[in-house]
């Protein structure tokens, strides 16, 4: 009984793996991710990509064909058809797409978590609220169930009823995030949902450094309001996302910088000023230790890729 169980299981996964493969080829013909509703994203490539930072938001990460690699801190995490990537905090990360070809593009599906929506369907459910680990990481990659691995077809399958995807999807990404929290990531998403706990705390830390990223970093002035010891805050700091408090503020600085450059035309100067490099020299060498090269020869490069 049970191995006819595991039978039928197993042939729900891959007529499940097929059909969202199938459906995301169809929708995203060209390499490029596309919105095909608020908050959930389809995506494509036909090779290999490079190491590419940004910064992460709070999402979950489905992948219909190929596999990726996400460095975080000093953790890699690599997810493919057969996992989930979820990620409960704004990160900065390195990522890049490590299995792709012209005949077997990597194939994604990403939606991104609402706090609200997640608060909400906890309550309604009834689900318990998971406390006192506080050494649960922002980021980790699970394997999937097909009951979850369903729930992301149905939502993709609704691109065929576009008339019914304003009032059914928000429905199914319910019943993504319930499954979510029933199964082994469900600590991760309950535990910064609540009032206590370190993680909850970790967040509101990431929260103030992103929204005052030019600022000098005061690390006793922040665990004091925290209600933590400095050595408690970067100790539980760094269990949530992999690196310290220091090098965290660098990352998200020199990415912001990165975007002030590319996006808004400063100058070298003028961006490490904005995220609170006084110094360019300093600037340009952490700069270079982060991407691989001086700003502007890197922004050089970046705006030759998009212009092919």
């Amino acid at each position: 009984m049970a191995y006819q169980e595991a039978k039928i299981e197993e042939q729900r996964m891959q007529n499940s793996r097929k059909e969202l493969v199938e459906r995301i080829t169809r929708a995203v013909p060209k390499d490029e991710v596309i919105e095909i509703f608020p908050e959930i994203f389809l995506g494509r490539s036909s090779h290999l990509t490079e190491r590419r930072h940004s910064v992460f938001k709070p999402a979950f990460c489905v992948i219909g064909q190929g596999s990726k690699q996400v460095l975080l801190g000093d953790e890699v995490f690599r997810y493919d058809p057969g996992h989930y990537l979820i990620s409960s905090v704004d990160l900065p990360i390195f990522s890049h797409v490590a299995e792709a070809s012209e005949e077997k593009p990597y194939l994604s599906f990403r939606l991104n978590l609402d706090a609200s929506v997640v608060a909400s369907v906890m309550m309604e459910s009834g689900i318990e609220i998971k406390k006192g680990d506080s050494q649960v990481k922002a980021m980790d990659v699970s394997p999937i169930d097909v009951d979850l691995l369903e729930a992301v077809v149905k939502l993709v399958r609704m691109l065929d009823t576009p008339d019914e995807i304003k009032f059914l999807a928000p429905l199914v990404m319910r019943e993504i995030i319930y499954r979510l929290l029933k199964g082994e990531q469900g600590a991760r998403l309950s535990h910064l949902l609540t009032s206590e706990g370190h993680t909850r705390r970790i967040s509101k830390a990431v929260k103030r450094l992103h929204e005052n990223i030019d600022q000098p970093l005061k690390i006793e002035n922040i665990a004091r309001e925290l209600g933590m010891s400095v050595s408690g805050f970067h100790h539980h700091f760094k269990s949530v996302t992999a690196m310290s408090p220091l090098q965290f503020q660098k990352q998200i600085r020199l990415q912001e910088a990165r975007r002030l450059m590319l996006g808004e035309d400063l100058d070298v100067a003028s961006a490490g000023f904005r995220v609170g490099y006084d110094d360019p020299s300093y600037f340009s060498r952490d700069y270079k230790k982060l991407f691989g090269a001086p700003p502007q020869r890197d922004i050089a490069r970046l705006r030759s890729n998009f212009e092919v």
